[in-house]
């Protein structure tokens, strides 16, 4: 097979590539014979012509896995170098060694094919370009892809058929450890561990969340076992929120042995690389569950509605159910749903005591505005449910006060009996530190300091520690006296006595109330002013009761109505913003006792149905302007625009006081403003004394329209000009003439 006829001239002129990978860390390290032999094909190379500088060897993909070439940086070269046409041979020791799979081998064929790049392994020289050496070189790829499928496959069916069995080792969590049989799991033997562990399954039972259990411990200030498979000593530390939630979710603590809980699966990232990610299965698509495997810490029933539980709790969705209790006063949080559409109302709390309500979350556009499908308010309701599930529970209300008694008994004795072991713990600790200090010599300086160093930090932590329980023990509550007792079981026979009491928050009422009614379905019948709901228990059984709304009948606000009239006049001539400032300045107030706005004067508008100001709409007889355009248009001063506005010479509008004044500026309006004064007209001080009138009365009658009259612009004699009747104007002459 070491035909040397296909190495040409031009093959020898460019690089030849010694591709050299070892699949894992564990093969580098102990598998050197292989190594060996992949690094001697450089001497191949060499006795194939090609000389020592052009030999390039390629060993950055080391430890890495041929299944893929995402990872393999030193493949990537090799290709690129391939595509450049700088290669003319690529040795390796086998194909399995470039590639596992077909996808990337038959890249590295069409490349080899395009660029005259030749293959060569043990067996001999290949061309890509060849149809014999190419079929050879694609059974010899397809064999290593069916290589690696048959030593997984073999791999896999061994773990597979062990786990199976229950015999497969793997890591356990915290509390529990291996046995010396196979398959044998075995609770940890600290009994500070055994400890935490069971009391956190106590505390979700009686809490209720993870949330909850986790700050219950924060608050205590106790300490969680973490354990490592690297290290085999337990490391206290600080509770985290994903440890508690760990132990609560692993079906392990309940003595199941599980296999298979994910999937692996391929995606395409945004890039366009494949990438592999892990998929939680369900429970139903485990591949090994073995239950009573082991002692657990709990049963496997127990452990079933912990995880039911845990779903609860989650932020919840429409139509599903509710989420964790919360401590808002509305106790129906969870189990109220519309008797409309069926969706589970939502809560609202609203004026300065927080008063609760319930209100569905499915809008409907009506008029063009969200509406809300039921909105109620929910103190009664909530007294009429309490009052219902008092009178349905006070034969269990015995057991209930005997139950609380021994809860107020045992309240502290968790938290102290958690500080004992770990005072314990700490103590086996320093202990054993004090025992590794003495056994070191004392010339050995360096080493002495440092374990003195580590005895002391146990020391101090010791002391913190039985500190800590000394203060526990001296707040311990004192022993319930038969007096006491008696007085409990005599609020036992009235539950209302304590439903009602102080002490019972609202978070333990929506507890009990959950633990015994599925939901409550609501309607609202306002013309009746009732509410009526239908309470279904857990049972089954469905009991239907009424309940009185409150009515409020409060006066309506309105806006006065001189305003709206207002309002009606001025629209007619007037923008929605001039409006307001009108209003304004007139110190008029909304229904509410606010200012006038723009979007408020058009709401009042609709809600009087008031047309709004249309421009296109206005007179076209001359234009309707401000005095200060009138006056630029008329060439004078805006002080005597208003003056002749005043006095009646120029005709204007003004709606409102605080309105701007509007003037109709047309050919008749600037015909009276004239550069000379025309045949007829006298001014204002002889036409008085032509009629032997005042001032004022002859400036009434041209408002009146009685007069005639003009305003002379220029010249000495400008001012205004009044017109006299020939007849006037002859007697007035013949008098002064005489």
């Amino acid at each position: 097979m070491n035909n040397l006829s296909k190495i040409k001239a031009t093959h020898l002129q460019r690089l030849a590539l010694v591709y050299v990978r070892q699949s894992t860390a564990n093969q580098v390290e102990h598998n050197r014979e292989s190594t060996e032999r992949q690094y001697k094909l450089a001497d191949r190379a060499m006795s194939f012509g090609w000389a020592k500088e052009q030999i390039k060897i390629i060993d950055e993909d080391m430890a890495q896995s041929g299944s893929t070439a995402l990872s393999r940086y030193g493949f990537q070269t090799m290709t690129t170098d391939v595509a450049l046409g700088k290669v003319g041979l690529i040795l390796s020791l086998e194909v399995s060694r470039v590639a596992r799979n077909n996808s990337d081998w038959y890249k590295v064929l069409d490349l080899c094919s395009m660029t005259d790049t030749l293959i060569g392994d043990e067996d001999g020289l290949y061309h890509p370009g060849l149809f014999n050496d190419r079929l050879l070189l694609g059974l010899k790829g397809t064999m290593a892809e069916a290589e690696l499928h048959v030593i997984r496959a073999r791999l896999e069916g061994g773990i597979r058929n062990k786990a199976a069995k229950g015999e497969l080792r793997r890591g356990l969590p915290v509390g529990l450890v291996w046995g010396e049989e196979d398959g044998e799991v075995l609770l940890h033997p600290n009994q500070a561990v055994r400890q935490v562990i069971q009391t956190i399954f106590e505390k979700f039972t009686h809490l209720g969340t993870v949330r909850q259990v986790w700050l219950w411990f924060r608050s205590e200030k106790l300490l969680f076992p973490l354990q490592s498979s690297t290290l085999p000593d337990i490391r206290w530390v600080t509770p985290t929120y994903h440890a508690i939630h760990s132990v609560l979710t692993s079906p392990v603590y309940a003595g199941a042995y599980v296999y298979g809980k994910t999937r692996q699966e391929c995606f395409f990232d945004k890039d366009g690389v494949v990438k592999k990610r892990i998929r939680k299965l369900p429970r139903s698509q485990w591949s090994v569950c073995i239950k009573n495997h082991h002692q657990g810490y709990i049963s496997w029933e127990e452990y079933i509605m912990n995880q039911a539980r845990i779903a609860k709790n989650k932020r919840p969705v429409t139509h599903q159910a509710s989420g964790a209790t919360r401590e808002g006063s509305a106790l129906l949080q969870g189990l109220a749903r519309c008797g409309c559409c069926g969706r589970r109302l939502r809560i609202y709390y609203q004026g300065k005591n927080s008063t609760p309500g319930y209100y569905c979350s499915g809008n409907s556009i009506v008029n063009g505005r969200a509406e809300y499908c039921m909105r109620v308010g929910g103190v009664r309701i909530d007294e009429a449910v309490s009052a219902m599930f008092l009178e349905a529970i006070t034969p269990a209300a015995m057991e209930a006060a005997f139950l609380a008694e021994k809860t107020i008994e045992s309240h502290h004795d968790e938290a102290i009996h958690h500080c004992e072991l770990q005072v314990e713990q700490l103590r086996y600790e320093a202990e054993k530190s004090e025992r590794r200090y003495r056994a070191v010599e004392p010339e050995n300086r360096l080493v002495s300091r440092t374990l003195e160093s580590q005895w002391e930090q146990c020391l101090k932590k010791l002391q913190e520690a039985e500190q800590e329980l000394e203060q526990r023990k001296s707040k311990r509550l004192v022993v319930l006296t038969q007096n006491q007792r008696n007085h409990i079981l005599s609020m036992g026979k009235d539950i209302s006595t304590v439903w009602y009491a102080k002490t019972t928050t609202a978070r333990d009422k929506k507890e009990l109330l959950q633990t015994l009614i599925e939901e409550i379905t609501i309607s609202v019948d306002r013309s009746k002013a009732q509410a009526h709901l239908i309470v279904r228990w857990k049972g089954g059984t469905i009991t239907e009761i009424d309940v009185d709304l409150r009515v409020y009948r409060t006066p309506p606000i309105r806006t006065k109505q001189d305003t709206v009239d207002l309002v009606r006049r001025l629209a007619v001539y007037y923008t929605d913003a001039t409006i307001a400032g009108i209003l304004n300045r007139q110190g008029r107030k909304t229904a509410t006792g606010l200012r006038f706005t723009a979007d408020r004067v058009a709401s009042l508008r609709r809600h009087w149905k008031i047309p709004r100001f249309d421009p296109s709409k206005a007179s076209t007889d001359g234009e309707l302007v401000t005095v200060k355009r009138a006056a630029e248009i008329l060439n004078m001063a805006p002080s005597t625009v208003h003056r002749w506005l005043l006095d009646g010479f120029i005709g204007g509008e003004q709606i409102t006081p605080g309105a701007p004044w509007q003037i109709r500026m047309n050919e008749e309006l600037r015909a009276r403003f004239v550069e000379e004064a025309p045949h007829g007209y006298v001014p204002l001080k002889e036409a008085k004394k032509i009629l032997g009138v005042s001032r004022q009365t002859v400036l009434h009658r041209i408002k009146c329209g009685k007069l005639s009259a003009i305003h002379v612009r220029r010249g000495k004699q400008r001012g205004l000009y009044i017109k006299i009747a020939n007849k006037q104007l002859s007697l007035f002459n013949a008098r002064n003439n005489s």
